[in-house]
């Protein structure tokens, strides 16, 4: 671990707690710095908090008081869910004091390098990948950031013999000033979280600057397939790694309809790969060319890609109950992860869907919504999806208001062959903590109906 001197005995904000928060403010205090925690839960209801104070941090919880950067800090660590609207956000800005994400200061601290993984859709299983890749060669990865590991907690015991690989956020990354990783994947770049960002620009340009500090010895994977994200390419510093899903190419990755290449060169067939759909291939070719990228063999590469069958809460299968196959996809929080969803699956889908709402546009699913028989809602969006499946001409709509029974619903519109889908194409948080607790509640929903009915 680097020690950052110019942290020591310096007044610092933490904004906002959960895993991230909690980790740099812990962090923090160990490295000398006079750190002040500020999250607006309640303290008698915040653990962290809690023993945050009992390790003598300075704590203020159930409230963001505007006058709070009054107190002269020099630098601001904001959870990554904070707006940048926020009062105190925004009061940082305005006297000059730095707002980072607890990526930045996991840079800072790591003695290990970084591969950065980022996009609208893929990143999870992305990263699982090339995880699962490096690990069965050797290459001493460390797993981090939005897949649930807090990167500077892992930074801060990482060897540089190790490469930390690290699931990336628009909202993590528009918090970095330095962060450089060695490689750093795009995996696709679609509209979403508008409600944070106010602009597809400003969301862009926070997706990118992942790519933004690296130099000629680094390597930028990114969509070719994507014109916007070719565009953003070539101004990139990096040594520049298209994939492509049109077809075998001389340099770098792409596939065909039977083959995955790698330099022009058949690397597997995609017959043998056990991950299916066509948004995954997206991800195989990202994972496998910065794999390969790293020292990983090939045949380290086709031994994951004949086993690996997916994460949970993406696609994750459930359960094959009286011929019915039951499926988790969870993470799918726009209508883009909804329709890769869809996409993998034939005819004959229920689906269960909805949640926050942003009112973005489902537009998407419409060419996919002729494959589900029966939809089942749920969620603030009830009314607008109720709306969309009627004009789609589903021909079943079912509202619910609790995951047991979209579950009970589903199966009583269902047959012997058919796929039941949670792919809800919203966040979660309107009835759910994170799109984790949902996808759990699914499952702990399917265990019980299929038990009950045994």
């Amino acid at each position: 671990m680097k020690e950052i001197e110019q942290l020591h005995q310096k007044k610092v904000l933490v904004l906002g707690l959960a895993k991230s928060g909690f980790t740099a403010a812990r962090f923090l205090h160990k490295m000398g710095a006079f750190v002040t925690v500020n999250d607006s839960k309640p303290f008698e209801e915040n653990p962290e908090a809690q023993e945050l104070l009992n390790m003598g941090v300075t704590v203020i919880c159930g409230r963001h008081p505007e006058d709070l950067l009054d107190e002269g800090f020099e630098l601001l660590v904001k959870n990554p869910g904070i707006p940048y609207s926020n009062p105190v956000v925004l009061a940082a800005q305005q006297k000059g004091v730095p707002v980072w994400t607890e990526i930045e200061l996991a840079y800072r601290i790591s003695e290990a390098p970084f591969i950065g993984i980022t996009g609208s859709n893929g990143k999870t299983t992305t990263t699982t990948l090339l995880f699962h890749m490096l690990n069965q060669d050797e290459k001493k990865p460390l797993i981090a950031g939005n897949i649930g590991t807090v990167a500077s907690g892992v930074a801060e015991h990482a060897k540089p013999e190790n490469v930390i690989v690290t699931e990336l956020s628009s909202f993590q990354l528009k918090g970095t000033q330095t962060f450089r990783p060695r490689i750093a994947i795009v995996t696709n770049l679609y509209e979403a979280h508008l409600d944070y960002h106010g602009s597809v620009e400003d969301y862009e340009a926070s997706k990118m600057k992942l790519t933004q500090n690296q130099q000629a010895e680094d390597y930028f994977i990114y969509n070719a397939d994507q014109p916007h994200l070719a565009a953003y390419a070539q101004k990139c510093k990096a040594q520049l790694v298209p994939f492509t899903l049109k077809g075998k190419t001389p340099v770098s990755i792409s596939a065909d309809d039977e083959f995955i290449y790698w330099q022009g060169k058949e690397l597997i067939e995609r017959s043998k790969v056990m991950l299916g759909g066509q948004h995954n291939l997206e991800n195989i070719l990202a994972a496998a060319a910065a794999a390969l990228i790293w020292g990983g063999t090939e045949e380290t590469i086709i031994r994951v890609l004949t086993s690996f069958t997916g994460v949970k809460h993406r696609s994750q299968f459930v359960v094959n109950w009286k011929g019915r196959k039951f499926y988790n996809d969870s993470k799918a929080t726009n209508a883009l992860a909804t329709k890769s969803a869809l996409e993998a699956f034939p005819d004959n889908i229920v689906l269960l869907a909805g949640g926050l709402e942003r009112n973005h546009s489902l537009e998407e699913l419409r060419p996919y919504m002729k494959r589900v028989k029966a939809l089942v809602i749920f969620g603030e969006t009830s009314d607008r999806f109720e709306r969309f499946a009627y004009d789609c001409g589903v021909p079943a709509v079912e509202k619910v208001s609790d995951m047991y029974d979209a579950v009970v619903k589903a199966v009583g519109h269902s047959t012997d062959g058919d796929t039941i889908l949670l792919s809800p194409a919203c966040a979660s948080w309107d009835q759910y903590e994170n799109f984790e607790i949902r996808g759990d509640a699914f499952i702990e929903a399917v265990r019980k109906v299929t038990e009950e009915d045994e």
